[in-house]
């Protein structure tokens, strides 16, 4: 048997509006609601699944996406159009960069919640 990833909750104070930052900057489809989730799935099929709090602060969560060289054209495009701030590093200490880890491009970018969104092209370790 395999073990994959199938789904995981993010906290929101907004679920609606944090299902449809992440989609509209990956370029995704929102599902529809279930009980208490509003849905984002990946190509991969894993499911990133919204849901409200009810708490003021939210600890922030990372979350990597890897995509091909196109993908990262056009969601790099949807962050700077948005003006959205990112950086080359996790502790977002490089502003306005990108990093090239691996042979590959990486960016990171925080949501409306503060989780930490990285979007790369190799995953690491994978050389380069």
């Amino acid at each position: 048997m395999s073990v994959d990833l199938n789904h995981t909750i993010v906290a929101a104070r907004d679920r609606k509006a944090a299902a449809e930052f992440l989609a509209t900057i990956l370029g995704l489809e929102v599902g529809a609601p279930y009980g208490p989730f509003i849905p984002v799935e990946t190509n991969n099929g894993v499911t990133l699944d919204f849901m409200e709090t009810g708490e003021d602060e939210i600890a922030s969560q990372h979350y990597a996406f890897l995509v091909s060289e196109e993908e990262f054209d056009a969601i790099f495009a949807r962050i700077q159009q948005a003006g959205i701030t990112h950086y080359a590093d996790p502790g977002h200490r490089q502003p306005g960069q990108i990093n090239h880890n691996d042979g590959g491009r990486g960016t990171y970018f925080d949501d409306p919640n503060g989780h930490n969104l990285e979007i790369i092209t190799r995953p690491y370790g994978s050389g380069g």
